[in-house]
């Protein structure tokens, strides 16, 4: 009966932490389509949204931390019940950046402006960013399925991402040789499509990370990253 008990508690705990984990996973979710939704229609009032939830984000993960070491503590988790707790713990961290680089985007809004931003960029960071909110989304749910597969595929998908940071890079550049008056709009625009670049890098990580806790493996490192915007730069 005791025993019993406390594998009841144990489970209990270990859901409360995966209950984080998807509500983090919503949440970061929210935060990075509201941010887009913000910049391309200059929603000031949608950004701030934004940026209050960024708090929200940090709430959860310290909880998450402080379940998590308590759950080790007290339970002395082994194998695989210990990988789900760390494991737990490092995508928290994820997607806790990816909060930060949500709100990153959300305090740029007022500065950005709708009446200098072309028509052809605000698609191009659009379809970035339901790109990148579709691997947010992809990754919680493959994890909360149990699905490696699933996540495998999905940490390579990152590499369309890469493609379409870089494109956006070239027509940024184009943008502000051709018109001056577009420097400030785009240099601004530039620093955005970085963030939703750096959130698919997040999302990679979790997807390893999730990886790791269901199968007890690593998935290879040697992933190409297809970033040219070093290459894209006009020679000085």
């Amino acid at each position: 009966m005791g025993e019993h008990h406390t594998v009841a508690s144990f489970d209990e705990d270990l859901g409360a932490i995966s209950k984080l984990i998807s509500d983090m996973g919503d949440l970061a979710r929210s935060m990075v389509a509201g941010s887009t939704r913000a910049l391309l229609n200059s929603d000031n009032a949608l950004a701030q949204r934004v940026v209050s939830d960024d708090a929200i984000m940090d709430a959860r993960q310290r909880e998450l931390d402080d379940r998590a070491i308590t759950l080790i503590a007290k339970r002395q988790p082994m194998a695989n019940d210990l990988r789900a707790v760390v494991g737990s713990i490092r995508m928290a961290g994820d997607l806790e950046r990816i909060g930060d680089l949500a709100k990153n985007i959300a305090k740029r809004v007022g500065t950005v402006g709708l009446s200098v931003t072309p028509r052809d960029l605000s698609h191009s960071i659009d379809g970035m960013a339901q790109l990148v909110l579709i691997q947010v989304q992809g990754v919680i749910e493959e994890y909360a399925a149990a699905d490696a597969a699933a996540l495998a595929k999905l940490r390579n998908d990152d590499e369309r991402i890469d493609v379409k940071y870089t494109s956006v890079f070239r027509e940024l550049l184009t943008y502000m040789m051709e018109d001056p008056r577009n420097i400030t709009a785009c240099t601004h625009l530039l620093f955005c499509a970085k963030n939703l670049e750096r959130i698919g890098d997040h999302v990679t990580n979790i997807a390893e990370n999730a990886y790791y806790v269901l199968t007890g493996q690593q998935l290879p490192a040697n992933r190409p990253k297809l970033d040219e915007t070093a290459m894209s730069a006009p020679a000085a």
